[in-house]
């Protein structure tokens, strides 16, 4: 079967007057995750047998919290440290803790900071992202290759944060080829470079305006410049 391809969404985003058309996606994708994790799902089996293994991330379970429905978070909580109570008594007791011999060869660390390890490194809702995502950007690269639209779409977009040129430039070499390859990375490092060239002039004023020698002088397009670096430079959609 034919793997799906999401246009609409892809050129949605990039007809957006926004920083990064990608980090508009993912912010879909991740409002539509919340919404999914705190709505009916969380009352069914298959749903809380996966929370109750891989717990949420921090960035995320702040956003479950501020989603309101906290009695569905308390419940889905409650199982997660019931799993976890359970598993680490088991690896607790059972484990043989020693300290490191200088005559021993050094082995992998196994059972509790193993298993706190994973935990602490797994999230539903980025599990839950991850794939719709991936083809996302899978579909950037379809329609710079097939619609000559997109690529006007592209070339005058406003450009990337850092995260997210990096996601593309390196998926480039395994969905182009050819001249469609070398000029996909030309129209990305210019896009890039350029945008963030001229985000960071803005907030060079930004700043200038706070010497009184500027008190006077217009704010031209920086009074916006901070949440703007912000997401060009951390991913993060400030309101």
């Amino acid at each position: 079967m034919k793997e799906q391809l999401y246009t609409i969404p892809v050129m949605d985003a990039y007809k957006e007057d926004c920083e990064c058309p990608v980090c508009s996606m993912y912010n879909s994708l991740e409002l539509k995750a919340i919404d999914f994790t705190m709505g009916p799902s969380y009352m069914e089996d298959d749903t809380r047998a996966v929370t109750d293994k891989v717990g949420f991330c921090n960035s995320h379970i702040k956003l479950l919290y501020e989603n309101q429905n906290r009695l569905g978070l308390a419940l889905m909580l409650k199982t997660h440290m019931d799993k976890t109570i359970v598993d680490l008594e088991k690896l607790s007791s059972s484990e043989k803790v020693s300290a490191p011999s200088l005559f021993k060869k050094k082995v992998e660390a196994g059972g509790v900071p193993s298993y706190i390890e994973t935990v602490n490194h797994s999230c539903f809702i980025c599990n839950r992202i991850e794939q719709t995502y991936k083809r996302y950007l899978i579909t950037v690269f379809y329609l710079y290759k097939k619609e000559s639209e997109f690529r006007d779409l592209f070339r005058t977009s406003k450009g990337l944060c850092t995260n997210h040129y990096a996601d593309l430039y390196q998926m480039a070499p395994e969905q182009l080829s050819g001249d469609t390859l070398q000029s996909f990375i030309t129209d990305l490092n210019k896009l890039y470079l350029d945008n963030m060239k001229r985000v960071r002039d803005d907030l060079e004023w930004f700043i200038d305006k706070f010497d009184y020698r500027y008190a006077n002088e217009p704010w031209k397009n920086s009074q916006d410049a901070l949440p703007r670096t912000i997401q060009k430079t951390n991913s993060v959609i400030i309101e």
